[in-house]
């Protein structure tokens, strides 16, 4: 379900409370990308993103995507308490919609080697004027786990990795990226950054069930982090934007 933000100067889909399940630009702007070159504490990372939205002359609205990371995967429980805690901050911002309806897109990822002490903002994404642009998006990361679940029995092939396991969640994964891009009326060849978090061995199956399927999008390459999904029995995880501009603060 799209629903247009115009505060924002986007739209986006219909996700669960603590973000969307993807954004794209309005007519007349475009999304653009900016990472920091360490992930910063959530406290002194929020003051960095509205330091950026200011540079850019934009509101707090604009925000239109969000990537975290996080000591290690929560339990199913801590995730929801965590974010209780995020949403809040959203809150203060005055970006949450009517009904309380979160516009932002989220990607939440565990570092296997040298993740942070806390959870903390690694990038983001914000609507900025872009006449003529060609349509940019950011499709929020996901797991092995249908829509709109946060339920451990509905993880696809829950406890298990093998090589078959592991093809399955990837397909499934990869499903839930085409059905958000569908909807957002983009595809992969306007795509510009895949990523993908997991920390077992894709060489088996990275060929024929992701870089196939990505047709033209595959020109950009995957950019592989080494990291586990945000919550515990998630294996594998991937999100995918169309932005024109990045940028390193």
């Amino acid at each position: 379900m799209i629903i247009a933000n115009p505060r924002g100067n986007y739209s986006f889909i219909r996700g669960i409370s603590p973000y969307s399940a993807g954004a794209v630009a309005a007519s007349g702007f475009g999304i653009e990308h900016a990472r920091f070159q360490q992930p910063l504490p959530l406290k002194e990372g929020f003051a960095a993103v509205e330091a950026q939205l200011k540079r850019a002359n934009r509101p707090k609205q604009a925000l239109c995507g969000m990537e975290l990371r996080s000591p290690k995967p929560f339990t199913f429980p801590g995730f929801s308490q965590f974010n209780a805690g995020y949403v809040e901050v959203l809150k203060q911002w005055d970006i949450l919609m009517e009904g309380g309806l979160n516009p932002v897109a989220r990607t939440n990822i565990a570092p296997a080697v040298r993740p942070p002490a806390e959870p903390s903002i690694y990038g983001f994404s914000y609507t900025v004027p872009a006449a003529g642009s060609p349509k940019t998006f950011v499709v929020a990361g996901a797991g092995e786990l249908p829509e709109g679940s946060l339920d451990p029995k509905d993880v696809v092939r829950r406890g298990e990795t093998s090589a078959a396991a592991l093809v399955e969640k990837a397909r499934f994964v990869m499903g839930l990226m085409e059905g958000r891009m569908k909807e957002l009326g983009v595809s992969w060849a306007e795509s510009t950054v895949t990523e993908i978090y997991t920390v077992f061995n894709l060489h088996a199956f990275i060929e024929q069930e992701i870089l196939a399927r990505m047709g033209k999008g595959g020109a950009h390459g995957l950019t592989w982090h080494y990291s586990r999904p945000p919550i515990e029995t998630i294996e594998f995880e991937m999100d995918v934007r169309g932005c024109r501009r990045e940028v390193v603060l």
